[in-house]
């Protein structure tokens, strides 16, 4: 079964990051792809909160989501739209992940549940918490390739999350991301691989790459990790689609070759040592 990934350098224009995604999913369906998958802030990438501001709406109003709704409808393709900047209710934002499926309707959401706060050693500073509410729940949902586990970029560093989403069921985990060049070159595929191999789950991770509007710089090296950890596709720094075959036998195969998996048990107490 073919994944389509789409990686990208999204501005600060929704509507030219909405055409984007028009043209991905257009390409996706016509090389026979069952589901596209798209970065993290797939929308609008702006650390210009106020400029921002202005162009982040609620779910019901956003043009890239109904864009996406719309083309998989007309394409009859699957969609994990990796993250949308949305409003909520409580004027607070969301970073909020989509499954769309072939008929354009949304069958999951999740909004991201670790925030990023970070100082980093280069100087770069970054509160997510200052400005976006986190999630409260996991989410799973069953696509055409699987029970899908979704999460969004920071969460990769969070193996209890996976534990959780592979204990559900997911034999498929969504990383959609946007990572930094610092934080990418030390630890992005590293993180992936183990997401894979502790889950013996595939790992789909579309990424943001390059230079963008508002000045950050990201990793990009989107990529799909197998169950024994190997790495089906990096698409490497260009903004472009990649695509890769996922074999959902392999799960199975996987993990009755190294059944650690099965084998999971539940963490008692830890106790202190005197």
């Amino acid at each position: 079964m073919k994944v389509a990934l789409a990686q990208m350098t999204s501005g600060i224009d929704p509507a030219a990051n909405a055409d984007t995604i028009v043209r991905a999913i257009g390409e996706a369906a016509a090389d026979g792809a069952a589901m596209l998958f798209t970065p993290e802030m797939t929308g609008l990438l702006d650390s210009d909160r106020d400029r921002a501001g202005a162009h982040i709406a609620g779910e019901g109003e956003d043009i890239v989501l109904s864009a996406a709704c719309r083309e998989a409808r007309r394409h009859g393709i699957w969609v994990a739209l990796g993250s949308l900047a949305l409003k909520r209710d409580d004027g607070r934002r969301a970073n909020r992940s989509f499954v769309i499926d072939s008929d354009g309707n949304i069958r999951a959401r999740y909004d991201k549940l670790h925030l990023f706060d970070v100082d980093l050693a280069t100087g770069e500073r970054w509160r997510e918490s200052a400005v976006y509410a986190p999630g409260e729940r996991a989410v799973v949902v069953d696509t055409p390739l699987g029970c899908l586990g979704l999460s969004i970029c920071y969460d990769l560093r969070f193996p209890d999350l996976y534990r959780a989403l592979s204990d559900a069921g997911a034999t498929v985990l969504a990383v959609p991301s946007a990572f930094t060049r610092p934080t990418g070159k030390a630890h992005w595929e590293t993180l992936l691989r183990a997401r894979a191999i502790e889950s013996s789950a595939f790992v789909i991770a579309a990424a943001q790459t390059g230079e963008h509007e508002d000045g950050r710089a990201t990793w990009g090296h989107s990529m799909v990790v197998d169950p024994w950890g190997e790495v089906l596709l990096d698409m490497g720094e260009p903004a472009g689609m990649g695509f890769a075959e996922i074999d959902p036998a392999r799960i199975a195969e996987v993990r009755g070759q190294l059944p650690s998996f099965a084998n999971r048990r539940a963490i008692p107490q830890v106790e202190r040592a005197p």
